[in-house]
């Protein structure tokens, strides 16, 4: 049971392969959505299909993510229940730019609080989400990665976009990315920092590129105003949404993968940039730490926009620690499989519910 299940979506593509996963292993397996997105409309079903009268044997397995109606119907649902939580971000940090998803967010904590005394098991894809589930009152908990395969990750190049981007790079500037969603708590006001800071130090035709959709309208139109005011418009570019073909020519021509983010559950773009062999700076901030490893240099808190523009050139300039790093991408990218990921959630939905009739 999921929310809201879309198809370009790291919690729909998850659900997408737990419902396989179930089924491979013998378990009758459906999925059953609030709201839900054309492209994958037709793979799942809405909550009103749902059987009015569960048998004694049925579970439900709660797609946790965001406040909404949807938990609320729980309350009337007599099967035992398991929630997965991919983490919900506080609302401190979104209410100052957009109120309205704050609310949401607000919401979805209270939520999770609601839904502990009912829960039977809570699965949690970091150690970060799990810490968060006990503090809510979930007495039973385990740690399962997000299924996501990131075979997935190797779309082809969009040419017209390597050449655009290539003719950037041969006016030469290091090439800095990140991907996620425009929002505060992602702070790519921070990045924005950290580059203007990189550009006065160590190079000055430095590029930042923004790859994601934004999450509300103030906050992209503050962070748009604060990169005039720094006099960095030819230099940072945001892109909004894109392909998989785009989004693969932006990684196979950047030089380092930048995080500034307060708030990961899991953070699926870091797997992405190993993949891609694109080392990582980012903020220990969250999941950063659990998530990145030693695929990356992580900065430490409090935030030191100085201090993060000089791993930015550490990880530029530093030939062998470079080498170092996009190994460390390719090993720690091993552990990230799709095949352990499976084994290991079939493992702890199994000790809930019991092998399949």
């Amino acid at each position: 049971m999921i929310p809201t299940f879309a198809g370009r979506d790291a919690i729909g593509s998850h659900s997408l392969e737990v419902r396989q996963l179930l089924r491979d292993a013998g378990y009758a397996s459906n999925i059953y959505y609030l709201n839900s997105t054309a492209d994958v409309s037709g793979l799942g079903a809405g909550i009103s299909a749902m059987p009015a009268k569960p048998g004694r044997d049925d579970w439900l397995l709660y797609q946790l993510s965001i406040g909404s109606p949807a938990a609320e119907m729980l309350s009337s649902r007599s099967e035992s229940l398991l929630v997965n939580y991919h983490n919900i971000t506080p609302a401190s940090l979104l209410e100052q730019w957009e109120p309205a998803v704050a609310v949401e967010v607000a919401e979805g904590r209270q939520q999770m609080q609601a839904l502990a005394a009912r829960t039977k098991l809570a699965v949690a894809d970091s150690a970060f989400n799990e810490g968060e589930l006990q503090e809510a009152g979930y007495g039973s908990t385990a740690v399962a990665p997000i299924l996501f395969d990131p075979r997935s990750f190797g779309a082809r190049a969009d040419p017209a976009t390597v050449e655009r981007l290539g003719e950037m790079r041969s006016h030469g500037g290091a090439d800095l990315l990140f991907v996620g969603k425009i929002s505060p708590h992602k702070a790519e006001h921070d990045l924005v920092k950290a580059l203007a800071v990189y550009r006065r130090t160590y190079d000055p035709r430095a590029r930042l590129h923004l790859v994601g959709s934004p999450l509300g309208s103030t906050y992209p139109r503050a962070l748009d105003r604060f990169i005039a005011r720094l006099g960095l418009r030819g230099a940072v570019e945001v892109t909004g949404s894109l392909t998989g073909e785009q989004l693969a020519a932006y990684y196979a021509c950047a030089d380092v993968f930048v995080c500034a983010s307060d708030h990961e559950g899991f953070c699926v773009p870091l797997v992405e940039a190993m993949h891609h062999g694109l080392p990582a700076v980012a903020y220990a901030a969250a999941a950063v730490p659990e998530t990145l490893g030693d695929a990356g240099l992580l900065v430490e808190l409090p935030k030191d926009a100085s201090l993060f523009a000089a791993g930015v050139h550490k990880v530029i300039s530093d030939g062998a620690l470079r080498s170092s790093l996009i190994e460390n991408c390719r090993t720690r990218l091993e552990s990230y499989s799709l095949e352990r990921a499976r084994e290991t959630f079939l493992d702890v939905v199994r000790s809930a519910v019991g092998d399949p009739w």
